[in-house]
């Protein structure tokens, strides 16, 4: 399989951050947006962000097709017509708000894929699934499409009846997907980054 196009999922409200952007909130001096472009654009061959609103950021932005915040689902539909576009067969996504995610992402998630008829995988790790971290065809673009349609809003609902494969990741410490949703989150990320330095 050849190298896939990235996008970084950032269209979420932020409001267990009091409605704050995530991908403006800074961790460590840098944006969560900056952290997660270091992380993946060495993975991918091209990068986008999915974005409702505007970002402070060279990358191509898309927004949700889907009106109302339909979720990440939304985000990942916007990755696979944007995928689409470029002529691509697959793209790899990851959230905003997880600033460790591991920087062998797109490898294991490609040779888990392998093992998929269409090569759908997502992540896994100790504490269980990590479904907005996935590697999505773009054959599937147009079942991803109704399903939005259709009410499906939960990625594990959609994953599960494709039977994805799985991308299993180590335990490490702080937690690779640690995600930055609250204050607090954000809190102990800071004392991750600053015990790792």
């Amino acid at each position: 399989m050849t190298q896939p196009l990235g996008v970084i999922l950032a269209g979420g409200r932020g409001t267990r951050m009091g409605g704050r952007d995530k991908a403006m909130v800074r961790l460590g001096g840098e944006t969560l947006l900056q952290r997660a472009v270091d992380r993946l654009a060495p993975q991918v061959a091209a990068l986008a962000v999915n974005a409702n609103s505007r970002l402070a950021t060279d990358l191509t932005q898309l927004a949700d097709g889907i009106t109302g915040h339909a979720g990440p689902l939304a985000g990942i539909l916007a990755a696979l017509d944007w995928a689409a576009a470029m002529g691509a067969r697959h793209v790899v996504t990851v959230p905003v708000d997880v600033p460790f995610f591991p920087c062998d992402l797109v490898p294991r998630l490609l040779l888990a894929g392998e093992s998929h008829p269409v090569g759908l995988a997502i992540a896994a790790a100790e504490d269980g699934l990590h479904p907005t971290f996935g590697l999505w065809p773009v054959d599937l673009r147009p079942d991803l499409s109704a399903a939005l349609e259709n009410g499906v809003r939960k990625v594990t609902d959609w994953t599960g009846e494709y039977g994805a494969a799985q991308a299993h990741f180590p335990a490490t410490e702080p937690s690779s997907f640690l995600n930055v949703n609250r204050p607090e989150d954000l809190a102990r990320a800071e004392a991750a980054l600053a015990a790792s330095q």
